[in-house]
């Protein structure tokens, strides 16, 4: 089986049923997979690739809102209406695989499977978590402990200490100037945590990085574990 946390936690018989409609796909940094106002056509479950939702302010800002990665599945809001649109728009944060599946049978199987309800429903609460969670580190926390915060859930979403990232892509999903993001990544630089170099990151020191983000990472974590172990016992 691939990858991915939710596909594994499906059962033998809902994952063969599903299997036919899966499609593996490579996908590049940057790629815009839906934009505001479109219908989501198509689901994708991460493998090796990390994915942003973001929103743009008509001012033109732009930050980034949820982040998708190996423990779960972007475009869920396909599951909660007929051919849902959405406010946000969809891009490749940091290039890699994931399982793609048509947005139509993934609604269609919800409807009628109970246990893909659970497994869609739990993911639902736990990223309703991160969102949240976030939300309440951009309003209370510094820009260092968000930037280090941010790495690790990269690096826990794709396991991989090896980041191709830029410092505008960085500023533009913490919703902060380039000049922050550049002064927060010299002094974790300073300190033997990260390595940049180039376009790309390199995490030398996960505990340390862990010393200097807040509690966010950690209570997202913690949260999913606990819904995800939850569902395990009831499937």
């Amino acid at each position: 089986m691939v990858d991915n946390r939710l596909l594994k936690l499906m059962s033998p018989g809902l994952y063969r049923k599903l299997e036919p409609h899966l499609t593996q796909v490579a996908l590049k940094q940057g790629a815009i997979l839906n934009r505001p106002g479109e219908v989501v056509k198509t689901v994708y479950f991460p493998t090796s690739c990390l994915l942003s939702i973001t929103l743009t302010t008509v001012e033109g800002t732009t930050a980034e809102v949820g982040l998708v990665g190996k423990f779960g599945m972007l475009g869920i809001n396909a599951c909660m209406g007929y051919r849902t649109a959405t406010q946000t728009e969809y891009v490749v944060q940091i290039p890699g695989s994931a399982i793609s599946l048509e947005a139509d049978l993934l609604r269609q199987e919800f409807q009628t499977s109970a246990e893909l309800r659970d497994i869609t429903l739990c993911y639902a609460q736990a990223f309703i978590a991160q969102l949240s969670q976030t939300t309440a580190c951009n309003r209370l926390h510094s820009l260092e402990q968000r930037f280090a915060r941010w790495l690790l859930e990269a690096q826990s979403r794709i396991e991989s200490k090896q980041l191709s990232l830029t410092h505008s892509f960085i500023a533009d999903m913490l919703g902060v100037r380039r000049a922050g993001v550049t002064q927060a990544a010299q002094k974790l630089q300073e300190r033997g945590i990260i390595q940049y170099r180039y376009g790309n990151l390199q995490i030398l020191d996960l505990a340390g990085l862990e010393l200097v983000a807040c509690e966010c990472f950690h209570v997202v974590e913690t949260e999913r574990e606990r819904l995800f172990e939850i569902l395990k016992t009831s499937l």
